[in-house]
């Protein structure tokens, strides 16, 4: 029962909590000291080492272990701000003298910060110094351990120091077990607040423990307690959390001096951890305390409990029930399993049967389609996709002189005249497969091998040792691609169908058949060689032939020449002997009329360009004879030319 100095002043001296708070106060902050300092090695050392490994197991172990003492050290202080009201209480100060003689500030702005400064001042004092300090306390411990929060760390091996950190993890978690045996020993009239910071004690022994382990089974290979240690800061930032909303809380209840105050630091969470656990009670006591509220006197609360036990068999017996429908999607299908033994096989949809273990379902493919290649190798390739627009991917380069990852070796046969050897090429053959459409097929596939993909693998292995034993490097190269790749598939498909595996083949693809990439380049020079001799021989037939045809073209347009000239040379002779005919007959007919007009023609072309001079005796034989002046008159060139038939004719 809480005290009220205004009422029962003078009876606080008679009780127990106020008579030993002064020693209680000493003992609090020595230990709130003392973890104190331990929690501020812990923290540095976690950052040291986040700053120089970030991928320890070290720095999560550390800041938990901080986290768990400081929600330990919020409580100690908690209970001291107790303390120290309890041991003012018992011997109250004496009160003041204040003087009235203040100096008041001269200009405005030492007068603006002094009110400035009482505004502080009072409001921290209405929000009051335990709850800021609570609030602190919480607030360090969720930020240390959400900076260190971290599920992707690799398990390592810590090698001694884990020893060592171990065993000091457990002589503190023993040293605060004691501190926790005596704060629960404490009689309540004593000191009421012990038996909550004993819950609080529990949460950094937890820690303490529970990091001791991590560090003693922590390997190389164990995954277990890396995980563990980092999922040990979930304990102390809840209860962090929960101080921190208590502290909020605070704010809005009244602050009264003269009423003893109670522990702020309390936790629900804390509470809960007892064996055997009972946080139903918890609560209960919560309410009851907190609110008056008595759970035990509602008759709906009373029933639900005596009920709790039937309802949780009853829907356990539902859920059991409930493993035996399964729902088996599109693209697969399911072997039913009774007893053990396979009785039917499930298409997709929903199907019942016994709940488990009695009845079971066993996934299998339907219909879906794998690619799988020979080499070992594609188990650990990472498909990385390429933008469309950028280079080309390293898979796609088919180059002979470069590794590819499904290559796989394979050694052949070699004749070189009239001696056997041996040669070794590399091979890409891929094999599309699923599992039979049949429930028989199903069942093989599940019951009749255990790793599919592995048995294809070593029979196509087997298939291709016995089929190129035969075969040589220079046959493979040449050989059509779709028959060889056809031919393996069908006895790979054979020796699967002996096996009772349930595999179909779909398709086999020969994506490269080529030397291995040191002895490429050798090859390539070979070939190299040949082609170039083949150029050569093609370049010297194609440099005849083109000769031959030069001169069968210069051939051509000599005689097409000589034929022209000959044919331009008869029809010119043709055409004089034509004109000589013609000019014969007409002198034959015309007579001299011909002559004369030959003559005059004749005249007219060689005088075509010439100004002339007409005289003639015969002009002027009188004196009344006409005279015409014939200086300018010129003889037109083409007797049918539009210009000639506009000048005057002859002079008569």
């Amino acid at each position: 029962m809480q005290v009220d100095l205004e009422v029962d002043g003078t009876q606080v001296a008679g009780l127990p909590r106020f008579q030993q708070a002064v020693f209680q106060g000493r003992r609090l902050r020595q230990f709130a000291i003392g973890l104190s300092a331990l929690a501020a090695v812990g923290l540095v050392l976690a950052f040291f080492v986040g700053l120089f490994a970030p991928l320890s197991l070290w720095a999560p172990l550390l800041v938990n272990q901080s986290a768990g003492l400081l929600v330990l050290i919020a409580g100690l202080q908690s209970a001291w701000w107790v303390t120290q009201w309890r041991g003012q209480a018992m011997n109250p100060p004496l009160p003041e003298v204040v003087s009235d003689e203040t100096v008041a500030p001269d200009g405005w702005y030492e007068r603006l910060l002094e009110r400035l400064g009482q505004r502080w001042v009072r409001l921290l004092g209405q929000i009051g110094a335990p709850t800021l300090w609570l609030a602190g306390w919480a607030l360090l411990a969720i930020y240390s351990i959400s900076q260190f929060w971290s599920l992707a760390l690799a398990p390592a091996a810590l090698g001694l120091s884990a020893s060592v950190g171990a065993v000091l993890s457990l002589l503190l978690a023993f040293g605060l077990l004691v501190l926790e045996r005596q704060l629960a020993q404490e009689n309540i009239a004593q000191w009421p607040e012990a038996g909550q910071l004993a819950q609080l004690s529990r949460v950094a022994i937890i820690c303490l423990v529970l990091s001791a382990l991590c560090l003693l089974f922590g390997s190389e290979t164990s995954v277990w307690p890396v995980r563990l240690a980092v999922l040990i800061g979930l304990l102390p930032g809840l209860v962090a959390a929960e101080l921190l909303l208590r502290a909020m809380l605070s704010l809005f209840s009244p602050r009264r001096e003269h009423f003893e105050p109670t522990l702020l630091a309390r936790s629900v969470v804390a509470d809960m951890l007892r064996w055997p656990p009972q946080p139903l009670l918890a609560l209960q006591h919560e309410l009851h305390n907190r609110f008056g509220i008595d759970l035990r006197q509602i008759w709906a609360f009373t029933y639900m409990r005596r009920a709790f036990l039937p309802v949780m068999a009853v829907v356990a017996i539902v859920g059991w029930s409930l493993t035996g429908v399964h729902e088996i999607p599109l693209q697969g299908r399911g072997i039913y399993e009774r007893f053990g033994k396979p009785v039917e096989v499930f298409g997709p949809g929903l199907h019942a049967g016994l709940p488990w273990p009695l009845g079971r379902v066993l996934s299998v493919e339907n219909g879906v389609v794998h690619e799988l290649a020979t080499s070992v190798g594609e188990t650990s390739v990472s498909v990385v996709l390429e933008p469309a627009e950028g280079p080309a991917p390293a898979i796609a380069n088919r180059l002979w002189d470069a590794s590819h990852v499904n290559d796989k070796s394979q050694v052949i046969a070699s004749s070189r005249a009239d001696k056997q050897s041996f040669q070794i090429v590399n091979m890409d053959v891929r094999f599309v497969y699923r599992i039979g459409l049949t429930d028989q097929a199903a069942l093989a596939a599940t019951y009749n091998s255990a790793d599919v993909p592995t048995l294809i693998r070593s029979t196509a292995s087997r298939i291709l040792v016995h089929d190129f034993a035969s075969r040589t490097l220079d046959g493979l190269l040449g050989e059509d691609r779709v028959g060889l790749a056809e031919e393996i598939g069908r006895a790979v498909q054979s020796d699967l169908q002996k096996l009772d595996s349930g595999v179909e083949i779909l398709a086999t693809v020969v994506e490269a058949i080529h030397p291995p990439a040191g002895a490429a380049n050798a090859y390539h020079g070979v070939q190299a060689a040949q082609i170039g001799a083949q150029a050569l021989i093609s370049r010297e037939r194609g440099a005849a032939a083109q000769a031959t045809n030069q001169a069968q073209l210069q051939a051509s347009i000599a005689r097409d020449q000589a034929s022209a000239s000959a044919h331009e040379i008869n029809s010119a002779a043709q055409a004089a002997d034509l004109k000589f005919t013609a000019e014969q007959k007409a002198y034959a007919s015309a007579g001299q009329a011909f002559l004369l007009e030959q003559y005059f023609s004749q005249l007219t072309q060689g005088l075509a360009n010439a100004k002339l001079l007409v005289l003639d005796h015969r002009l002027g034989g009188t004196s009344n004879a006409p005279t015409i002046d014939l200086r300018t008159f010129t003889l037109p060139a083409d007797p049918a030319s539009p210009r000639n038939s506009a000048q005057p004719g002859a002079a008569h």
